[in-house]
């Protein structure tokens, strides 16, 4: 007899019994009774009562789920057989979620327009679609649900949610990033923030379609990781940093040795050379932890062609900028930041947070020297997310970092929808790093930085 066989013997054997003790109590009306909720609640409760899941754990999933489902629609004939084909086949569903899934979420976590997922409390779901927030019908049962749901989805990334550590980030199992914050810290329940990465990640073709930058500029992007050129991809909360790194890391040569460093590993690079790096929380007794300035530091020692960190938001700053100007050309990375002189002074002050009193002339160049070009990412009115500009940074003048732009994004309005609209431009600068470029066998066309509109929107 099969693990499965034996797994399930159990709770096959109660559901003919169940279904036969039913008929014989006429129990059927008092169970049509039952809410929905209430009787979904019951179903799950003795599915996991009767089934020994450790047995079957380690069983494919598609085959675990296949098998299980069958049991579940007897103790639906069981517990209420006057259950109308649609309630049953939704009651079959979401109680499978409940089993294996992520209980409520697993609908939202399907549906490919949903970005974003903003739980606020067990009865308040939101969800951004196209740009735009909307409160979806999806419901918890109540507060403990909901923590049950988020301790599921941190534990299977090896990081713990309670009272001594109410804070947490992890991921889904296809790479979406998931915070969550809980009382004592959360006044109205467990909180939790879904960013949705789609099973098939976004490609060059894609973003080009959906107008977030011109083929010149991707050209341009292209040819700046193509000659190891530093680059930081600065941006605010949302506006595709990550998912653009994604997608210009697919220019990376294919015989070099990446090593990424994240807080939560959400990146999905395509090279096959990459060793991928996390941090982690300290444990209960507060010692074990990680940072990500510690993994910089040790990456330095794996022989790396190519540093790509998810993004730096302290003291790493300073060791990732060390890091670019001793060999490790190519390197890549995103911060929070408005705009490119923004994330100049972001990069000051993450750098003073490494406890060296370095003076501000000092820590400019070795910005100057360390970084060649900011991307700069917006999530503008309405939704639609753009490369608002791309910034070459030049050399120090007196105590000044001289930066100029290379192709920028003009708004020009908000149309009928509450949509931003405007037009890519070139600037007419080139940019002093193109000997670099020839160097590496690359060449642009003459005309690419020509002042123009690329593109209007």
């Amino acid at each position: 007899m099969s693990r499965l066989q034996k797994g399930l013997t159990g709770l096959s054997s109660y559901s003919r019994q169940g279904t036969t003790g039913a008929s014989q109590m006429g129990g059927g009306d008092r169970q049509a009774n039952k809410s929905f909720e209430e009787l979904k609640r019951h179903i799950h409760n003795k599915l996991v009562e009767k089934l020994d899941l450790s047995r079957v754990s380690d069983l494919a999933g598609d085959t675990l789920r296949r098998e299980i489902r069958l049991v579940v629609e007897r103790l639906c004939d069981t517990e209420n057989p006057l259950l109308n084909r649609m309630e049953r086949e939704r009651l079959i569903d979401e109680v499978l979620d409940e089993t294996f899934g992520f209980g409520p979420l697993e609908m939202l976590l399907k549906d490919p327009t949903v970005s974003d997922i903003l739980v606020n409390g067990p009865h308040k779901v939101y969800v951004e679609r196209r740009g735009k927030l909307e409160k979806t019908d999806v419901k918890f049962r109540d507060n403990e649900h909901l923590l049950q749901i988020i301790d599921r989805i941190v534990s299977k990334v090896g990081r713990r949610v309670d009272e001594t550590s109410p804070m947490v980030d992890a991921r889904l199992p296809d790479g979406s990033r998931v915070n969550a914050i809980i009382p004592p810290l959360a006044l109205d329940g467990p909180a939790m923030s879904i960013r949705r990465f789609g099973a098939n990640p976004l490609k060059l073709e894609d973003l080009l379609n959906y107008k977030a930058f011109t083929p010149e500029m991707a050209m341009l992007m292209e040819a700046a990781i193509k000659s190891r050129l530093n680059i930081i991809i600065s941006g605010g909360t949302g506006c595709g940093k990550t998912t653009l790194l994604n997608t210009l890391s697919a220019f990376i040569p294919t015989d070099e040795r990446i090593v990424t460093i994240e807080d939560a590993a959400e990146l999905q690079l395509q090279q096959d050379h990459i060793v991928r790096l996390e941090t982690r929380p300290s444990n209960i007794e507060g010692k074990g932890e990680v940072l990500t300035r510690d993994l910089v530091r040790n990456a330095l020692r794996m022989r790396p062609d190519r540093i790509i960190i998810g993004e730096c938001r302290g003291p790493e700053s300073l060791d990732m900028l060390q890091a670019m100007n001793t060999g490790h050309e190519g390197s890549m990375t995103t911060l929070h930041a408005n705009n490119p002189r923004d994330a100049q002074s972001r990069l000051e002050t993450m750098i003073m947070m490494a406890g060296f009193e370095l003076p501000i002339k000092a820590m400019r160049q070795q910005i100057s020297s360390a970084i060649d070009i900011i991307i700069q990412a917006n999530r503008l009115t309405g939704g639609p997310r753009k490369v608002t500009s791309i910034t070459e940074v030049m050399n120090m003048e007196q105590d000044t970092i001289i930066m100029q732009d290379l192709f920028k994004f003009k708004q020009l309005g908000i149309d009928q929808n509450g949509r931003t609209f405007g037009q890519f431009e070139a600037t007419g600068v080139r940019p002093t790093f193109m000997p670099r470029l020839e160097a590496k066998g690359i060449k642009l066309p003459t005309n690419m930085f020509q002042e123009r509109v690329l593109l209007r929107d």
